[in-house]
């Protein structure tokens, strides 16, 4: 009996570990590898780098910096995205299905987007400060909003809040709606409902979804680079400062060390809380459901909450696809008379190189590029994420210790990822290959963790019972799995392509270190026309950022149907 027991316990740690084996091998060999030639890095004699001769202000500054912004930001990101969560998990009002896909757009679309978005709403000529100089007869624009410290809050609220919105409402309400019920009857008042039932059951999804969003403002970059300016160095921009300016490698190393540090104790914390979060789920029978604004009170907080996110998270973008629509001044280089008003003219220019631009690449070759590398993207990480959730389907001690280094790569730097791609793959044979295939390379290693998310939960909600009745009827477990397993994971896997494929568009840290001119992505096409003097190429680059804007909210509607579908089959 005691051998059959052990037998027992053995089988399912010996399937974990033929289910991880090439994703962990993927991950060693990928991601782990460059993280450790950091290390080597500091050690080399080479470089003749001597950490005993480090100022430790070049380290404590940008550290400091980095801690600060992204503390603040989070802090206004819960002041925006909570009553934001009571909103959508509490009532029903028109437009609700819209907003909810607009909200999760600006997490979705590259920092070159955004920045483009908030130049057209709030830049010199942005539509804001026009509006303004035109009914004050103004010289100058009045708002100064890009190159300041409030435009990295804004900008990081503009991307974060879908967090909280999400996490917290979701978590909402699925509460036990006996539980207020029961508070009700023993003559709680709401606040005292609240504050006693509701609030502490939101305790972990609150804090889970804060630690999120501190994560993702403290591994800012293009936010920082692009809004900020020069004088604002947070540990990502110094990272990429030093090593592709200053060629200084060894300090870049050690800020990529530190920075790493720094994450995975926030994304530790995170998968604890998000773990603790799990076993508040109830069943959908007891859930709280929605309904529409019925007291004075309710109709007037929620109209007020709609205008604030749709002012919020819809304006940047609707000033971003209007401007690139219309001409308000001059071309570089145009002479006689200017038609300005409706155009379409920034489109037609984008397949002309009309400054005769030795590395210029029409955009529709850019969106083939993005295209092919998010392919690839997808077919890596839906591989790897059928492996994992397989894998962490077993009850087996070694899911403990894999599954947080999975999640690491969620929680590390862009830019620490392509320096060490720069370090460890920069010979033969990936430094043979004409196609930059260490791309969708580092696109999956920082899509894999939401991939992996997604399918994980969808395969373990399949009821045993159904893949027993079917090796009772004879088939095989290839069968099962074709007859079975694939139906009920069909949505999983439909949502779970589109996150690749949005997450690779979009993805712009990494790439920048590892494009090359005659293969850009979209992102870093965006960002050639952005960084060039004249209105046509700041014309052309809102017009690629629309097109690709529309790109991922067709990606995030699609999300939306599979996942209300796949809720309907479970």
């Amino acid at each position: 009996m005691t051998d059959r027991l052990r037998s027992l316990t053995k089988k399912p740690t010996w399937r974990a570990l033929i289910f991880w084996l090439l994703p962990a091998a993927f991950l060693g060999y990928f991601f782990y590898q460059p993280l450790l030639a950091l290390f080597n890095l500091l050690i080399s004699p080479d470089w003749g780098f001597r950490l005993a001769e480090l100022d430790l202000n070049r380290l404590w500054q940008p550290l400091w910096f980095t801690t600060a912004q992204a503390a603040l930001s989070t802090l206004l990101t819960l002041i925006i995205g909570l009553p934001g969560a009571w909103l959508f998990a509490n009532y029903i009002f028109p437009g609700k299905k819209l907003l909810k896909i607009l909200t999760t757009l600006p997490f979705i679309l590259p920092t070159v987007v955004v920045a483009a978005g908030f130049n057209a709403l709030l830049g010199p000529r942005g539509w804001l400060n026009l509006g303004l100089m035109a009914l004050f007869n103004l010289e100058s624009p009045p708002i100064q909003f890009l190159n300041t410290f409030g435009a990295i809050l804004t900008a990081h609220v503009f991307y974060n809040t879908t967090i909280i919105i999400r996490v917290v409402s979701n978590a909402w309400s699925q509460q036990n709606i006996r539980l207020q019920q029961a508070a009700k009857v023993l003559g709680a008042s709401p606040w005292q409902t609240f504050r006693e039932v509701t609030l502490p059951l939101l305790k972990p999804s609150i804090l889970a979804g804060t630690l999120l969003v501190f994560l993702f403002n403290f591994t800012s970059f293009g936010v920082i680079l692009m809004l900020g300016g020069p004088q604002f160095a947070t540990l990502e921009v110094e990272i990429y400062v030093q090593a592709l300016h200053m060629l200084n490698l060894p300090l870049a190393s050690i800020l990529s060390i530190l920075q790493l540090i720094c994450t995975l104790a926030i994304t530790l914390g995170h998968n604890k809380l998000a773990g603790h979060q799990k076993m508040t789920i109830v069943p959908r029978s007891q859930e709280i459901g929605t309904r529409k604004p019925k007291h004075t009170l309710e109709r007037l907080a929620t109209t007020l909450l709609v205008i604030i996110l749709f002012s919020l998270l819809v304006a940047p973008l609707a000033s971003l696809a209007l401007r690139s629509v219309v001409k308000l001044e001059a071309s570089r280089g145009e002479r006689g008379e200017i038609t300005r008003g409706f155009t379409l003219q920034f489109y037609r220019e984008l397949g002309v190189n009309r400054l005769g631009d030795l590395f210029y690449v029409p955009p529709i070759t850019a969106a083939r590029n993005s295209l092919i590398f998010a392919l690839i993207t997808i077919l890596i990480t839906i591989t790897l994420g059928i492996l994992v959730a397989y894998a962490l389907r077993q009850r087996s001690p070694i899911n403990a210790v894999l599954d947080p280094l999975l999640m690491l790569p969620l929680g590390a730097s862009a830019i620490t990822l392509g320096l060490g791609f720069i370090i460890v793959f920069n010979r033969p044979p990936f430094s043979n290959f004409r196609f930059p295939i260490l791309l969708p390379i580092a696109h999956s290693l920082v899509a894999l963790p939401f991939i992996v998310r997604t399918l994980s939960p969808a395969l373990q909600s399949i009821p045993d019972s159904l893949r027993n009745a079917a090796r009772a009827l004879g088939a095989p477990p290839l069968r099962v799995w074709r007859e079975i397993d694939l139906p009920l994971l069909s949505p999983a896997i439909i949502v779970s392509i589109i996150f690749g494929l949005t997450i690779s568009l979009g993805e712009f840290g990494a790439s920048s270190f590892l494009t090359r001119p005659d293969y850009p992505t979209l992102p870093i096409a965006i960002f050639r026309y952005i960084s060039q003097p004249g209105a046509l190429n700041y014309g052309q680059a809102l017009a690629m950022s629309t097109l690709l804007m529309i790109v991922c909210a067709g990606g995030i509607f699609i999300i939306e149907h599979f996942q209300a579908t796949s809720k309907d089959w479970l």
